[in-house]
């Protein structure tokens, strides 16, 4: 028995090995995927020392064709096929620190070095990261459960399956309808909305029901709009240490009603990069490029105004990509990019799209679209109609955006000393001193028989005199300039000349003023005179065009391209640096994500706009559908929202963001709405929010789902949802922004001294989207619940936890002021038992019955309170306001319990 033992010992000992020594085999012969297995080894380890910003020994592994060359030691580090030929391999495996890689930090571990072996012995075969390939239709999970009910469950399911874990039952319909209703409009539901929801018996209808209007309300715009100014650095200012104001109020009222229209996403782009190179664009589709218009402007004295324009290009860029496709490539700017594929030259050939815009660091912020009133339109209408019986469409045309936008303009270069300075293409003021000259190249003169000008005359009048081809060439035109004169704008007619001549200006006015500036121009142009001059009716019509040109009324800042005569070669900026101009580059965009511009595609951004809604670019799907994600479940499927990029992020549940990305641009036409839908009805956002000892254990930060989202509210629905409580709320929409109530002396503006001016009835207790915003002194509340401050684009919030945002909701004067309200609110709804205006109110928060347990904690306070305040009668008139009505111990006290209330932690989250 014993030697038959030992045999079958031997022999179960030899099969282990067979089969442990297969599955060696098995393992070593398995194909290594680049992006998924060595990419992560090389942007940990290696990048570092051989990538886009170094190349240590001439060897970069950022590129395929750079990691295949051969180094400044005459080796190949790599070599196809080769792995024992490879000088990476010999460096990886080495003993000695001095010359083993990576160089003066931990070695490989053996899995990492024998991944890099079998990597190279099959080829070394380059790979692109997942979120640089073509979204494609992903199968979805057969997964037959009672549990889902919709294609996003069965991704979801899958997982928790994958996870060993389960799905949370679905919350009660209060929570729901407070959740769903925060994350769709940014709102506690009106009465009528909740009651019909909440009294419904057939549950699956009625929430639907309940979406599809909470998707239908004005309020919808108005809470997405919230998510979308933070990306397109919406505020009231230009920004820098000026900061000075900035009337751009009507993009955000734009991006409001796109949203409410349900504008297509595609379109929604299209409109905000190119919107005025559209065929015959609209006022609207104007307003829209104020996207990019967003972009800081730098009014203080003595800085450089073509450095600062180029600063807002370069925002435009690394806005762009990063709003629009979650990527990093404002890295690009100084060299290539140290992680992704991008390279160095590829930065400026995309800037070039953006670098002829008419607009400059100008303090008028031209171009700028004119609102007319329906008086103004009307004569607008009237010259038009003019222009067109008169000449043709195209001269109507141009006409229009003369009026509408002050376009073409030729602006002057400013100096200290403009004597026989040459003035080239700059959009910025044209400074006179006395006796100075200044001189404009080239100016077409065959068409031209009018100027328009604006200007200041700070100090003394003189005498403006235009010359052609010499500062004492032949006069075409002289005028008197008044001291101490702001002209909106002034027309001077000059007899027709031809040709393409020099223009000069000359101004004289006193010597001893000789160091004063004395003249400023805000803007002029050349142009054409009304056609049709000693016609019936010519005098009439050139009334209107007078008034419209001089017509003072609400602007917004818009993108336009310069003429072609105009257009700015875009080169290289060397290391990054504006002044270190490199080779020269025209318009492209780069390699990496492997489609080319679309055939019908022009050199401009409206040939970028279509490049960017290209259903083969990879990422803009991908990173709205992240990001919609995000704003719901409160981390993004890949959570740096930021950055897809290689460095990002990897994606928890990638065949569902890929399902959702093709989705939306096939099935649903980029509408967004359907898919918020999709993502509102599935089960996984309908669960519980309870977080079990077993979840708390595997899956703390819910990257699986398997409950329901929690998540402090947001510094917008924070605000929103206590306007809501408290019945201040103003359903008004629309307009400039508002200042609600904040101490004096928070502002400090030493340039200008402006002062922030509460705003009166109804406009303090506004949505927070219209509040207006200051970026170098945001409203501090808030700044204080991770509101962004908006200088640049900002992808995602952070959330925080400080003791600093529960003093300003205990504290804020704001919150003391709805506090009031929601205690008069209380009272007036329940009469003067405590106990049921307590229990009133938290149904009025949160829909559900208050807890007897909660309910004994309030009625102390409120007892405790109501003792201290019969006791100082000072502090019960400061918390009442003294109010005639309610200036007593019993209201004060209930102040306290509803600030107390608002400060609940089931009331400042959403779970």
């Amino acid at each position: 028995m014993k030697p038959l033992y030992y045999k079958k010992i031997i022999f179960i000992a030899g099969l282990m090995g067979l089969v442990f020594t297969g599955c060696f085999l098995m393992g070593s012969d398995k194909q290594i995927d680049f992006s998924a297995d060595v990419k992560p080894i090389i942007n940990k380890k290696c990048i570092i020392c051989h990538g886009g910003v170094r190349a240590k020994s001439g060897f970069s592994l950022l590129f395929h064709d750079e990691a295949l060359a051969t180094a400044k030691s005459g080796k190949r580090a790599i070599i196809p096929g080769d792995p024992d030929g490879s000088e990476l391999m010999r460096r990886i495996s080495l003993n000695d620190p001095d010359e083993r890689m990576p160089y003066k930090h931990a070695p490989l571990s053996k899995e990492e070095i024998d991944i890099f072996r079998r990597w190279i012995k099959q080829g070394a075969k380059w790979g692109d990261h997942w979120a640089y390939l073509p979204v494609k239709k992903t199968e979805v999970p057969d997964v037959k459960n009672d549990w889902v009910k919709n294609d996003v469950d069965k991704f979801i399911y899958a997982r928790l399956q994958q996870e060993m874990l389960s799905s949370s039952i679905a919350a009660d319909k209060p929570t729901i309808l407070r959740r769903v209703s925060l994350d769709l409009t940014g709102l506690l539901p009106n009465e009528h909305v909740a009651k019909q929801f909440l009294q419904s018996t057939d549950s699956v209808e009625a929430y639907e029901t309940l979406v599809d209007s909470l998707l239908a309300s004005a309020h919808y715009g108005e809470r997405w709009a919230s998510m979308w100014l933070d990306l397109a650095r919406y505020a009231d200012t230009k920004g820098y240490e000026s900061d000075g104001g900035r009337e751009i109020w009507q993009y955000r009222d734009w991006v409001i009603r796109a949203f409410n229209n349900n504008m297509p996403y595609n379109e929604f782009i299209k409109e905000q990069i190119a919107g005025d190179l559209l065929p015959n664009p609209t006022d609207a589709q104007y307003i829209a490029t104020a996207f990019h218009r967003n972009s800081m402007t730098n009014d203080e004295g003595g800085t450089n105004n073509e450095e600062f324009r180029t600063a807002a290009v370069l925002d435009r860029v690394n806005t762009t990509w990063e709003a629009l496709m979650s990527t990093t490539f404002s890295c690009v700017q100084c060299h290539s990019h140290p992680y992704d594929p991008f390279k160095h030259d590829e930065y400026y050939k995309f800037m070039a799209y953006f670098n002829n815009t008419r607009d400059e660091d100008v303090p008028g912020d031209y171009p700028l679209l004119k609102n007319y009133n329906d008086t103004l339109q009307q004569q607008l209408n009237n010259v038009l109609s003019w222009v067109r019986s008169q000449a043709n469409e195209r001269q109507a045309d141009e006409m229009k955006l003369l009026l509408k936008t002050g376009q073409p303009a030729i602006y002057c270069e400013s100096a200290d000393n403009l004597s026989n300075a040459v003035i080239g293409n700059m959009n910025v003021g044209l400074f006179f001193k006395n006796r100075s000259v200044a001189r404009l190249k080239h100016v077409d003169l065959n068409n031209i028989d009018r100027l328009i000008y604006r200007y200041i005359t700070p100090r003394n009048g003189g005498q403006l005199t235009m010359h052609l081809d010499a500062p004492n060439g032949p006069v075409v035109k002289a005028w008197q300039v008044q001291s101490y004169k702001k002209y909106s704008n002034v027309i001077i007619d000059f007899a027709a000349q031809k040709g393409v001549h020099d223009i000069y200006f000359t101004y004289t006015i006193s010597p001893e003023k000789k160091d004063e500036y004395t003249l400023f121009f805000d803007w002029f142009a050349f142009t054409k005179q009304l056609p049709g001059k000693g016609n019936e009716g010519y005098e009439k019509i050139n009334v209107a065009y007078h008034t419209l040109i001089n017509s003072e009324g609400p602007t917004t800042p818009v993108m336009l391209d310069n003429p072609a005569a105009m257009y700015r070669t875009s080169n290289v900026f060397e290391r990054g640096a504006w002044r270190n101009k490199g080779k020269e580059v025209t318009a492209d965009v780069p390699n990496t994500l492997h489609y080319a511009m679309p055939a019908n595609a022009p050199k401009n951004r409206l040939g970028l706009a279509m490049w960017l809604i290209d259903k083969r670019n990879p990422l803009v799907s991908r990173t709205i559908v992240n990001r919609l994600w995000e704003q719901l479940f409160g981390t993004g499927i890949a959570e740096t929202l930021e950055d897809l990029g290689t460095q990002g992020m990897p994606p928890t549940h990638k065949e569902l963001l890929d399902h959702l990305s093709w989705k939306l641009m096939n099935d649903y036409n980029w509408d967004i709405k359907k898919l918020l839908k999709e993502l509102v009805m599935s089960a996984t956002y309908r669960q519980q929010s309870k977080l079990t000892e077993e979840l708390k254990e595997k899956d703390l930060f819910n990257k699986f789902y398997a409950r329901g989202p929690r998540l402090r509210l947001s510094a917008e629905q924070l605000r929103d949802q206590d306007l809501c409580i408290s019945g201040t709320l103003s359903t008004k929409m629309y307009g400039e922004g508002v200042m609600p109530w904040q101490p004096d002396g928070i502002w400090l503006s030493p340039y200008n001294g402006a002062r922030w001016k509460s705003s009166k009835g109804e406009d303090q207790y506004r949505r927070a989207i219209y509040t207006y915003w200051k970026r170098s002194s945001p409203y501090p509340s808030m700044i204080s619940f991770d509101g962004a401050q908006r200088v640049v684009c900002a992808a995602r919030r952070i959330r925080t936890n400080t003791p600093l945002q529960a003093l300003t909701t205990l504290n804020d004067s704001a919150y003391i002021d709805l506090s009031r309200h929601f205690a008069n609110r209380m009272k007036n709804e329940t009469g003067k038992d405590v106990a049921k205006q307590i229990s009133a109110g938290y149904r009025m928060m949160l829909y559900k019955p208050i807890s007897p347990s909660t309910l004994k904690i309030f009625e102390k306070l409120y007892q405790n309170a109501l003792a201290e305040f019969k006791n100082d009668h000072d502090k019960t008139c400061e918390i009442t306001e003294m109010s005639k009505e309610n200036n007593n111990p019993q209201f004060a006290a209930l102040i306290v319990v509803a600030n107390a209330m608002l400060n609940l932690d089931e009331v400042v989250v959403k779970n």
